[in-house]
Order: structure tokens, then C-alpha cells, then sequence
């Protein structure tokens, strides 16, 4: 997957969002403003994490307990072995993870949004497709349609929605 493809394909989806929640975020001329997601895990982080290198091929940029972090005498000791901040590079784009504040109850599910996997071809839309579905809910079956070679949306074993795409070649 290219780093421009899911890049385009997180601005196609925000230009899809109706105007009024939508606020321009004024940056410096010339300065790269990056959207990332950054996903609360409830207490399973670092297995999703450790899950998503191995099959979706991202490279671990860093992992920090609550135990090593400045207030971890203020966290309780259910949290000390918690991720506190975790992060992920998919060529170079970054998908950054916690199980939570420390002082919060895990969450039920992650709502409200997907993360987005474009590729180039039908197969590896399918091998990511079956990845996370595996042990996760299908929310949509993995298809052709009018705009994609195939697409698909599953919640993963860690409560994480995804949408894969493969969109059809221009012609």
C-alpha cells in the first residue's frame, strides 16, 4: 500500500463530511499538516499492536508503559503493564495507540470512524480483508461495487473498524 493512496483516500473521505463540522485548521504556508489516528485499545495495545506488524506489515516505532512514564505513581497498579502510548509507521504514516489514561475504565469499542486500508490490487485487499475479519464482525462483506475492485468493512479482534479498498483503475 503507498503512503499517497491512503493519504488520498483519508482526503477523499473527509471532503465526503458535510461542511458545517468540517473547520479549516490554518498551518503555515508550506508546512505538511499529517492526520493521524490515534485509537484507546481498553487494555489489549500492545497484542493489537504486536498483530498489525505481523500481518499488515507496519514497523513498531515505539512503545511506552504507564510504569515508565513521569505520573506512574499516580496510575494504579491494574495499569502499571498498560501501553501508554504506543505507535506504528505504515511507510510514513503513523497509527498511534493506549489503553487509556490510567485512571479511566477500558472502553467497549472503538465508534464513530474507520480506519482506512487502500491497496493496488483485488488479492491483497482480500488477504487483509481475512486478517481482521478473523476472530472480529463483518460489517460489510468483502465485494466488488461501483467505485472499487473490492471493498470490505470489519471491526478486528480489538474492537478496531476498518474499511479495505481497492479502487478501480481509470480508464
Amino acid at each position: 500500500m503507498s503512503d499517497i493512496r491512503l493519504l488520498l483516500s483519508i482526503r477523499r473521505a473527509l471532503r465526503r463530511l458535510p461542511t458545517d463540522i468540517v473547520t479549516p485548521i490554518p498551518h503555515a504556508p508550506g508546512s505538511i499538516m499529517q492526520l493521524n489516528p490515534y485509537l484507546n485499545f481498553g487494555g489489549r495495545c500492545a497484542e493489537a499492536f504486536a498483530f498489525y506488524e505481523r500481518q499488515l506489515g507496519a514497523r513498531g516505532n515505539g512503545v511506552m508503559l504507564f510504569r515508565d512514564g513521569p505520573a506512574a505513581d499516580q496510575v494504579g497498579p491494574e495499569m502499571q503493564d498498560k501501553v501508554m502510548h504506543a505507535s506504528l509507521l505504515f511507510g510514513d504514516v503513523e497509527l498511534m495507540g493506549t489503553d487509556g489514561d490510567g485512571c479511566e475504565a477500558p472502553r467497549a469499542a472503538i465508534t464513530g470512524m474507520h480506519v482506512v486500508l487502500s491497496v493496488d490490487t483485488p488479492e491483497e485487499a482480500e488477504r487483509l480483508y481475512a486478517v481482521l475479519a478473523e476472530g472480529g464482525t463483518v460489517e460489510m462483506p468483502m465485494a466488488e461495487t461501483f467505485w472499487a475492485r473490492r471493498f470490505g468493512m470489519v471491526v478486528d479482534r480489538f474492537g478496531v473498524p476498518w474499511m479495505i479498498n481497492c479502487n478501480r483503475t481509470p480508464e
